[in-house]
């Protein structure tokens, strides 16, 4: 695959690399947190977990998606939301993926470019119960005019997100 970035890769726009990993989540950021139920069984959490890694989540809520390859700590991806003049490519970098063979995702970390700063980690997990969960945890503030003239409604749009992100992954799971 083509790669995105090449040597004057740019660099992270925050601080706090990997901070999604654990709580609290830091000060002076937005905080985002959702979880849903995905289904139930290990065939479903395969199924999320692969959809989630290979970016095939993004892509079925209709984002475009440019990356170094899967979701692994290193890779370069943009992400591109939104339609014709009003599309906005972000780019990212896979900072971290979970350990153990019940977990699933990656969080990615924003570029310079991106107009929020901040990490999202989308995990999926199987519960002892069988239930299997995915989850969006976030920090973000805006990095550009325009998501600073937006305000609170970013926000709402990041919990949206979130939400058919859920909602299509839920859907992945269940055609497999």
């Amino acid at each position: 695959m083509t790669r995105l970035i090449s040597t004057g890769r740019p660099s992270l726009s925050y601080a706090e690399r990997g901070a999604t990993r654990q709580r609290p989540l830091p000060a002076g950021y937005h905080h985002l947190h959702h979880r849903t139920r995905i289904g139930h069984g290990r065939e479903a959490f395969e199924a999320a977990g692969a959809a989630v890694s290979s970016f095939r989540m993004h892509r079925a809520t209709g984002a475009t998606v440019r990356a170094d390859g899967d979701a692994l700590p290193g890779a370069r991806v943009e992400i591109g939301l939104g339609i014709g003049r009003l599309r906005i490519c972000v780019p990212c970098e896979v900072i971290w993926t979970p350990d153990g063979p019940d977990r699933a995702g990656f969080a990615y970390g924003t570029l310079s470019g991106h107009p929020e700063s901040g990490e999202e980690s989308f995990l999926v997990e199987l519960a002892e119960d069988g239930t299997v969960w995915f989850e969006v945890t976030a920090f973000s503030r805006p990095a550009a005019w325009y998501t600073r003239l937006a305000g609170p409604l970013v926000p709402v749009l990041q919990r949206g997100y979130a939400r058919l992100l859920g909602r299509r992954l839920r859907a992945l799971a269940a055609a497999a």
